[in-house]
């Protein structure tokens, strides 16, 4: 089990490979859209367990062929 809890912008970055950029996640912070954040002066940490909850909100289902 992973004791961190948050994770900094360039860590969630890494964990999605790069795909998602540290400024598309200032982009979204501004927009007020992905990942839920805490911000503690100017710090902004993105708490793990929301990270978890945006990728199941984000999944997407693909329908079994026939």
């Amino acid at each position: 089990m992973d004791i961190r809890k948050f994770l900094t912008a360039e860590e969630v970055s890494e964990r999605y490979r790069g795909t998602i950029s540290i400024g598309t996640l200032r982009n979204w912070r501004a927009k007020r859209i992905g990942p839920a954040y805490v911000k503690l002066g100017k710090a902004v940490l993105y708490p793990i367990e929301e990270l978890e909850t945006w990728d199941q909100n984000n999944t997407v289902a693909c329908r079994a062929s026939k």
